[in-house]
């Protein structure tokens, strides 16, 4: 593998953990490569929203899984509940802000848990990470190379 392999596969597992519950830095990943050159942005982008987006999926279906044991009835948290409502009144559109850090975690394991449509949430979460990863690129004064 070259050293581009590797700062794909990097950018791509930082924006992976960036989208679950553990912490991560991935715009920090993306614009650090985005600058240093080396790598097509388009290809950045694409990278840091796949991978962002695929954790957004792994927190749908662990929402999923756990209303297998634990029915919405139970509900202790206040920050869950306010999740779940969210999803419950604006559907998988909401999903468009799973990329606000403390947020969006909440939103794609909320929206596993009321058994949204996984497509539904795919198109949604992919749609609003992207755009948050080309806002990112688009300030660079380097866009386009």
């Amino acid at each position: 593998m070259t050293g581009e392999d590797y700062s794909r596969l990097g950018l791509f597992f930082s924006a992976f953990l960036s989208s679950t519950i553990l912490p991560g830095s991935s715009e920090v990943v993306l614009v650090g490569l985005a600058t240093q050159g080396g790598l097509p942005h388009w290809d950045l982008l694409a990278i840091a929203t796949a991978g962002n987006t695929l954790g957004g999926m792994t927190s749908w279906g662990l929402g999923w899984l756990m209303a297998l044991r634990y029915p919405l009835t139970e509900l202790s948290k206040v920050a869950h509940r306010r999740a779940v409502d969210r999803v419950r009144t604006w559907g998988s559109p909401i999903l468009l802000l799973s990329w606000v850090p403390v947020l969006g975690d909440p939103l794609c394991v909320a929206a596993g848990w009321l058994r949204i449509s996984w497509l539904g949430a795919l198109l949604f979460i992919g749609v609003g990470k992207a755009f948050r990863y080309w806002v990112l690129l688009a300030l660079l004064p380097s866009w386009g190379s």
